[in-house]
């Protein structure tokens, strides 16, 4: 598994968040999700939260999240 899952998963919780949630709120709900492939990801489980910032950076670029500039600080949100 690679960290290019994470922006699926990313996706997924903001969706169940309501589009809407700051960073510890995304984590919560993506480890509530998917602890079990977390724990057997290999080194994924060691990176995976400092991974998701990635994939927040490439949703962002392909206008799937909207650009810092565009949320409250703080906020991830999907375009």
């Amino acid at each position: 598994m690679g960290k290019e899952v994470l922006q699926e998963w990313l996706i997924e919780s903001l969706r169940k968040l309501n589009g809407s949630a700051n960073i510890v709120e995304v984590c919560k709900s993506i480890w509530n999700l998917h602890e079990d492939d977390l724990r057997r990801s290999g080194d994924l489980f060691y990176t995976w939260q400092y991974d998701v910032r990635w994939a927040a950076n490439v949703l962002r670029t392909q206008g799937v999240m909207k650009s810092v500039a565009l949320s409250p600080k703080g906020r991830w949100e999907l375009a």
